[in-house]
């Protein structure tokens, strides 16, 4: 039995902190982290995605919607939609992405 979690899960290749904590045929998970004034710009991915909020508080910006999510929070974003996050508040933000590959 192997659990993953940050400190063992490999880091994702982009300058900020996510980890794969698994990853098969048809979906991913990958825990993001955004320190306070970090910011995901607004990319498109040829996946669906649905975020779920563990921790903190972001601005998720879908195309040109901005909405504001807390703690337990959950959004399915398709693919080819723009999308990009912002940290505004004071603590760090923590995210389940889950990929559906």
């Amino acid at each position: 039995m192997k659990i993953n979690n940050p400190g063992n899960a490999p880091k994702v290749p982009f300058n900020l902190e996510a980890f794969v904590l698994h990853s098969e045929d048809k979906i991913e998970l990958v825990y993001l982290s955004l320190k306070p004034g970090e910011i995901l710009e607004k990319h498109k991915n040829p996946f669906d995605v649905i975020f779920f909020v563990v921790e903190g508080t972001g601005v998720l910006t879908i195309e040109e919607e901005s909405q504001m999510l807390s703690p337990s929070d959950t959004i399915k974003v398709t693919s080819e939609k723009l999308r990009g996050w912002k940290n505004k508040g004071p603590e760090t933000l923590k995210i389940l992405v889950i990929k559906l590959l």
